[in-house]
């Protein structure tokens, strides 16, 4: 049985807040959902309600322009007007892809277009969501794949199905699995335990519990041998053979012997790996840039590097110069050209020199975002700028960064969000809030 894993990734940010009360129904976007008792209300970026409590559950992101909403254990679809466009019937979250959503009714499967009409009736066990113009479903259990006019274009034979990427799906049968084409034509043969999507004109695949790449002709560009492989970062991409890593290109050339303890991705060009309880950082063809010399560190960031030698944390740059000398206790990676550091139990910031651009005087700070920090004095939590000025006082139990001008924050276990004059813009006072963003 093959694996398939799609990341989304979506921003939930919890806060809190305290002042004015929920307008009423205003006309512009929906920006968050804010949850009190149990019930959603979304808000515009004013703190305005653009519809009323209403909703037992939304969803995560806007996609394609609307967003999955469940009343009474049923689902529908609203606008950023908060217009219902999909009405509250279905079983399950409705989610679109291509114009088409997939929705359930007493136990079978269609799909919906972004009016609600039904454009491929309810008779499939289970279906996929489309990409590239078609998608899996299952009937008498056996997968095959349909186009947006529910034809079917390749038959029910299948164990099971991926989604196409590139041009090529993943399938399964007798509990092997290889990828066909768009035509149902195998492209590559159903030889291989698991098989996961092509990207970038390589894809993953295991073979007696090892693993290794392919392109998309089938040929193997690397041998199946490997323990645990990863994707490819810069391309680069990691594997590991008998608790060892090291480095392939997508020739499947191993840059690198399979020698270190531990590897992490390539940034801005270089890779922090671990040998013998040291640290230090390779290059894209695979030698050593910076020895491998130091008791801990993080990757490359805006140029420079944190890391720790003999219990104190400095900086280098990318040939291995301390740029920063090794004085702190802490310190974090550089954001916006400064950077979070600790000496003596305090926090400040220092600047890409090393000169400190803000006193070294906080029980705790989070690195720059937007012009601003959160940093804490006497347990509560407040923002300054980038000259160190507090432009939000310390009022707090918890603040996140700025994001798109608004940041988190949190009082006596409710949320709000404030913007960069520290207007409380969603009063503190929501059992939680969902920033909604919109699904790439």
């Amino acid at each position: 049985m093959f694996r398939f894993i799609l990341l989304i990734i979506a921003s939930l940010l919890p806060m809190l807040g305290n002042a004015q009360e929920v307008k009423s129904e205003g006309s512009t976007d929906i920006f968050a959902a804010v949850e009190e008792d149990d019930k959603f209300v979304f808000i515009d970026k004013q703190g305005n309600a653009v519809i009323p409590f209403k909703y037992d559950d939304v969803g995560w992101y806007f996609s394609e322009g609307l967003i999955s909403v469940g009343l009474n254990n049923k689902y529908g679809c609203i606008d950023k007007q908060g217009k219902v466009v999909i009405p509250i019937k279905y079983d399950f979250p409705v989610d679109f892809s291509e114009g088409m959503a997939d929705v359930e009714r007493n136990g079978m499967c269609g799909f919906i277009d972004k009016q609600g009409k039904v454009v491929i009736p309810y008779k499939y066990g289970f279906v996929k969501e489309f990409n590239e113009g078609l998608a899996g479903v299952e009937q008498k259990g056996k997968w095959g794949f349909i186009d947006k006019k529910g034809k079917v274009v390749i038959p029910f034979k299948y164990d099971n199905v991926g989604f196409f990427f590139e041009g090529l799906a993943d399938v399964e049968m007798n509990g092997k699995c290889g990828y066909i084409d768009k035509k149902g034509k195998i492209a590559i043969p159903m030889k291989y335990d698991e098989a996961w999507p092509f990207s970038d004109g390589l894809a993953i695949v295991q073979l007696n519990d090892k693993w290794g790449y392919i392109d998309k002709q089938g040929n193997e560009i690397t041998p199946i041998k490997y323990d645990e492989v990863w994707g490819f970062s810069e391309g680069q991409a990691r594997v590991e053979l008998n608790d060892k890593s090291g480095y392939i290109d997508k020739y499947g050339t191993e840059i690198t012997s399979i020698q270190y303890d531990q590897a992490f991705d390539f940034s801005e060009g270089l890779a922090w790996v671990k040998l013998i309880d040291k640290y230090g950082f390779i290059d894209e063809k695979g030698g050593v840039a910076i020895p491998i010399q130091y008791d801990a560190g993080g990757v490359f960031s805006e140029g420079l590097a944190n890391v720790e030698l003999n219990g104190k944390w400095g900086f280098i740059d990318k040939q291995g110069m301390i740029v920063i000398p090794f004085q702190y206790d802490e310190a974090r990676g550089f954001s916006e050209e400064l950077v979070c550091v600790k000496l003596n139990g305090k926090w400040g910031f220092i600047d890409m020199q090393g000169m400190v651009a803000v006193p070294l005087q906080y029980d705790a700070a989070d690195n720059y975002s937007e012009g601003f920090a959160g940093v804490v004095l006497n347990g509560k939590w407040g923002f300054i700028d980038r000259q160190g000025k507090v432009v939000i006082p310390f009022q707090y139990d918890y603040a996140w960064g700025f994001s798109e001008g608004f940041a988190r924050v949190k009082l006596n276990d409710k949320y709000g969000l404030i913007d960069t004059h520290g207007t409380i813009v969603i009063p503190i006072k929501y059992d939680s809030i969902r920033v909604l963003p919109v699904k790439q």
